[in-house]
C-alpha cells in the first residue's frame, strides 16, 4: 500500500482541484500549506473547538465541478491544541485501505473522476456529519467556490430581502435559499439588501439569516445594522435569550473594534448575560474579543454567576482554555488579586482550591 506523510500530500496526488475548510466555530478557510504544518506537528490548530479539529475537504475536477465530493472530518487534539499523530496516522491507514478495497487499485492510480473517492470514508470513525444549519452553510460555500449556481431556493430568498415581498412572507423561503444569500453577499448587491432590511426582519427569518452571517465578514454597514438590532433588543428587553444568541452569532465575524466591545458589554451587564444560551454564543463564537482584558474580565465575572451554575462553567472554560491566545490571558484573569469571591469559588470548583 502507498504510504503518505500527510493527507495534504494524499490529496495533493489526485490531481483535484480542492479547498479546505475549518469547520469548528464557523465556516473558514484553510490553506493547503498551514494545514500541512499542522498535520507534520509544526503548529497548533488555530481555531479548536470541543478539543478537535473539524475540518471540510471539498475536492472537484474542474471540468466536472458539480460532481465534487466532500470529506467531513473531525481529529482529536491534544492540550495544546496540536493535532494527535497516531490518530491522523489511523485516519489516513484507514481511508487508503478503504480506497484500496473498494476502487480494487492502489490509491495512487489515478481516479477516472474525483467522485472516486465520495465513499472513502465510509465507516470511518474520524468522519461526522454537519447539523443542519452547517450543512446548508457549506452547500452554499462549495457551489459558490466551484462557481456552480445557486440553489433553486436562491431566488425566492433574494426577492424576500431586497424588499420586493412582504415581510410576512417568510414561510414561502427554503433555509438553503437563506444560506444561499447571505454566503452570497457580495453579490447582486446582496450586503447593502440586507443591512437595510435587518432591522425590520420578524423573528424567524431574522434568526435564520444571523445563523449564517456568522460564516461570512460583513462590511460596515451590514455590521452596524446587526450592531443596532443586538442592541435595540438588548435594550428593550423583549425578545428571547436564542435571538440574542442568533445575533450574537451575527456579530462575530464583524470587525474587531471599539463599538463592538461596547454591544457585547452591554449584552453582559443585561440580564441576558447569565443565560447558558447567550454564554455559549459569546464563548464559542465571539472568542476572538474575549482578547479584550476588560471584555474578558466581565465575561469570567458574568460566567462565574451565570443561570446553569458551576456545570456551565466548567464547560465553557474546558473549551475556552484550548485556544492559545485566550488560555494566557485567561490564567492571567484567574491569578488578578480583582477577582471576586464569585470568580473564586467558580474556580475553585473547576480546578481545585490549590489552583490559586
Amino acid at each position: 500500500m502507498a504510504h503518505f506523510e500527510t493527507l495534504t500530500d494524499f490529496i495533493r496526488q489526485t490531481e483535484a482541484q480542492f479547498r479546505i475548510f475549518d469547520m469548528g466555530r464557523c465556516i473558514s478557510k484553510l490553506s493547503p500549506d498551514s494545514f500541512r504544518k499542522i498535520e507534520l506537528g509544526q503548529i497548533p490548530y488555530p481555531k479548536p473547538f470541543l478539543h478537535q479539529a473539524w475540518i471540510a475537504i471539498l475536492m472537484w475536477n474542474p471540468k466536472q465541478a458539480s460532481e465534487n465530493v466532500v470529506w467531513f472530518l473531525k481529529l482529536p487534539l491534544d492540550e495544546q491544541g496540536y493535532l494527535v499523530q497516531a490518530a491522523r496516522d489511523d485516519f489516513l491507514n484507514r481511508l487508503l485501505q478503504n480506497l484500496t478495497n473498494s476502487m480494487g487499485k492502489g490509491p495512487l492510480d489515478q481516479p477516472a473522476d474525483a467522485s472516486e473517492y465520495r465513499d472513502a470514508l465510509k465507516d470511518n470513525p474520524f468522519s461526522f456529519t454537519p447539523d443542519q444549519e452547517k450543512m446548508a452553510a457549506f452547500h452554499a460555500t462549495a457551489t459558490l467556490t466551484t462557481r456552480q449556481p445557486a440553489s433553486t431556493f436562491y431566488d425566492r430568498a433574494k426577492q424576500y430581502f431586497h424588499g420586493k415581498t412582504s415581510l410576512n412572507g417568510w414561510d414561502t423561503l427554503g433555509y438553503q435559499g437563506i444560506a444561499d444569500y447571505v454566503i452570497r453577499y457580495q453579490q447582486g448587491n446582496n450586503e447593502n439588501k440586507l443591512a437595510a432590511i435587518f432591522t425590520q426582519l420578524p423573528d424567524v427569518p431574522l434568526e435564520a439569516a444571523c445563523t449564517f452571517l456568522e460564516h461570512i465578514q460583513p462590511g460596515e454597514v451590514l455590521s452596524e445594522a446587526i450592531r443596532n438590532r443586538l442592541t435595540s433588543s438588548v435594550a428593550e428587553a423583549r425578545v428571547s435569550a436564542n435571538q440574542i444568541g442568533a445575533l450574537l452569532r451575527a456579530i462575530s465575524q464583524t470587525p474587531e473594534n471599539d463599538q463592538k466591545i461596547a454591544a457585547l458589554t452591554q449584552v453582559l451587564e443585561s440580564s441576558y448575560g447569565r443565560d447558558p444560551e447567550v454564554i455559549a454564543a459569546l464563548a464559542s463564537r465571539c472568542w476572538a474579543s474575549l482578547q479584550y482584558p476588560q471584555l474578558l474580565r466581565l465575561f469570567l465575572e458574568t460566567l462565574a454567576d451565570n443561570n446553569a451554575g458551576q456545570a456551565c462553567f466548567n464547560r465553557v472554560m474546558a473549551d475556552l482554555m484550548f485556544i492559545p491566545t485566550l488560555r494566557a490571558l485567561t490564567l492571567q484573569q484567574f491569578r488578578s488579586p480583582e477577582r471576586s469571591e464569585a470568580l473564586s469559588l467558580a474556580i475553585g470548583g473547576m480546578f481545585g482550591d490549590g489552583f490559586l
